[in-house]
């Protein structure tokens, strides 16, 4: 019996501890802000805009995404509980009832009423941590969807702001395109005047309008580009088009600014921070003890089993009867399965490490790239402002030249041209750098902390509900 507890209390296969990260010592892009500390929990929050917040509110509430990661969710946990019940004893109970009729040898008929019930226990005794192995296996995996669940989350929040940036300066953009054509149209009406009137000739008339066409063609593709930006935001957020218009309507027209960032000198620090590698690291431990569960098959199995049985029928006393005893399984041959299956098991193991390895270096890749692209970004800001205000005060002058008669409708169109273009490289510059925040805060893990549970859909659709009152 003491030998049956020391081996109850042993199982097999590796002992699992956490790979240590492979990230260099700082990072090499300009960190923004010089490093300055601040909190990106519910980053979107620092952008100052309202209706930022009640979109990705809107959208955490109807999320087929969520649900889909919950519903993960809840079969790991499924697979938790049943990795655990292979542990326990099994126990099954049967009743039976019967009725026949058979002739005697008086010629008349016997009828015979039977009955019976018994129950049967097993229990397979955990020798080699089968069990326990495929238990935490089992909870891994659930530890790895939470963690996936919160990664459709950070997506689905960087999607929907990314979204909604683009919105706004598609709006900018075309406000810009309908400011061009209105000035435009004025142009060419007081050219067609000219040319009828013999002071100028009939090809500024169709350089005028040309250049109308082409603007309002610009201005017609702009707004189809809001409206579809409109349709992709109704799907993530699943609100009415018309609410949604009426709500973007009464909000800021402004580009929404971030106000300041966590960006840790250590990469390790942020690699905690990404519930995508944190997944990908509870699927390693998950492929660590489904080795042990392998080598487990490997060893012999005892279970203990039992049944007892009653019967009783009209014709005769009842009769009990019962039987215990244990079973000794000896994997002896199995043409190598057993042993292909640890190789399989190893394998799987060494494909999750590199598969995390992968990860790590994507995350320092993603970070990099972000930062190096909202510094690019940041340095031209300035020039692109100055580029936009330079290139208009040039077309005005150009424009009062022109209608002084010292300067072509040519001259004038190419000014034209050149600060309409300038003011779009603005537009443009600006909204690109607010989707590098965006990016940033997506590359840092969007505020994920570890441990952190995850949010059923009703949870969810309760919050948002809360935030809306």
């Amino acid at each position: 019996m003491s030998l049956i507890l020391m081996l109850a209390s042993c199982a097999v296969g590796p002992t699992y501890r956490e790979p240590v990260p492979e990230a260099p010592v700082s990072w090499n892009a300009a960190l923004p802000h010089d490093g300055n500390v601040a909190t990106i929990s519910e980053w979107w929050q620092q952008f100052d805009d309202p209706v930022l917040g009640q979109l990705i509110a809107a959208s955490e509430a109807d999320s087929p995404s969520l649900t889909k990661a919950w519903a993960s969710i809840e079969k790991a946990r499924a697979a938790v509980s049943s990795a655990k019940s292979g542990g326990l004893p099994v126990v099954t109970a049967t009743n039976s009832a019967s009725r026949s009729k058979q002739p005697a040898q008086s010629g008349a008929t016997v009828i015979t009423n039977t009955r019976s019930a018994g129950q049967d226990a097993s229990w397979e005794l955990d020798l080699f941590g089968k069990v326990r192995r495929s238990t935490e296996a089992a909870q891994a995996r659930v530890d790895a969807r939470v963690s996936d669940w919160h990664d459709a989350r950070v997506s689905l929040a960087a999607e929907v702001a990314d979204t909604y940036v683009q919105y706004r300066a598609c709006i900018l953009l075309a406000e810009a395109y309908e400011s061009e054509l209105t000035s435009m149209l004025q142009t060419e009406k007081a050219t067609t005047s000219l040319v009828e009137a013999g002071f100028r000739p009939p090809s500024d008339g169709a350089l005028a309008l040309a250049g109308s066409a082409s603007t309002r063609s610009s201005l017609v593709l702009q707004r189809a580009q809001c409206d579809l930006l409109v349709k992709s935001l109704v799907s993530l957020t699943a609100i009415d088009e018309a609410r949604l218009r009426e709500l973007m309507a009464a909000g800021s027209t402004k580009l929404p600014q971030p106000v300041a960032l966590q960006v840790e000198s250590v990469p390790a620090q942020v690699l905690r921070q990404r519930p995508d590698l944190a997944s990908r690291e509870r699927e390693l431990a998950a492929a660590s003890a489904e080795i042990g569960v392998a080598q487990a098959d490997l060893y012999p199995s005892l279970s203990l089993s039992g049944s007892i049985t009653v019967s009783t029928s009209n014709l005769a006393s009842s009769a009990t009867s019962w039987s215990f005893g244990p079973s000794l399984s000896l994997p002896i041959f199995d043409g190598g399965r057993r042993r292909a299956a640890v190789d399989s098991a190893r394998a799987s193991y060494t494909s999750a490490l590199a598969d995390y390895r992968h990860g790590v270096r994507n995350v320092v890749k993603e970070v990099e790239q972000a930062l190096v692209n909202l510094d690019s970004a940041g340095r031209r800001a300035d020039d692109a402002a100055i580029a936009a205000q330079e290139y208009r005060r040039y077309f005005h002058a150009t424009e009062v030249s022109w209608r002084a008669g010292r300067d072509s409708l040519l001259t004038l169109e190419e000014a034209r041209r050149t600060a309409l273009s300038a003011e779009i490289q603005q537009i443009t510059l600006q909204r690109d750098r607010v989707a590098y925040w965006i990016a940033l805060y997506k590359a840092l893990g969007g505020g994920w902390q570890p441990g952190t549970p995850a949010s059923s859909p009703e949870a969810m659709a309760q919050q948002s509900a809360q935030r809306e009152d």
